[in-house]
């Protein structure tokens, strides 16, 4: 197996998503974000990508469904957050 497939089928490929996510969930707090502000914005995305984790290792399909469900009510609650903070 080459590098490549290795590391999409082991699921680092998400994994590194993750880190990045991290990364930039650390930025965002010392900019000044609170906690609801971030898990808004960047909750959808990790919840995707656990979800695309466990397609890339062969998990049941629940575990992958479950985290894309979890990701919508996030990104409703983020969406709702910035319309509200146009008025």
């Amino acid at each position: 197996m080459d590098a490549a497939a290795w590391f999409f089928q082991s699921g680092h490929a998400a994994d590194l998503i993750l880190l990045v996510l991290l990364v930039e969930a650390v930025w965002l707090t010392s900019r000044g974000w609170r906690g609801g502000e971030i898990a808004g914005l960047l909750g959808p995305a990790v919840f995707i990508v656990l979800g695309l984790r466990a397609a890339l290792v062969g998990a049941e399909w629940y575990w992958i469904a479950i985290p894309l469900a979890l990701s919508l009510p996030l990104h409703l609650m983020d969406l709702r957050w910035r319309l509200a903070q146009e008025r």
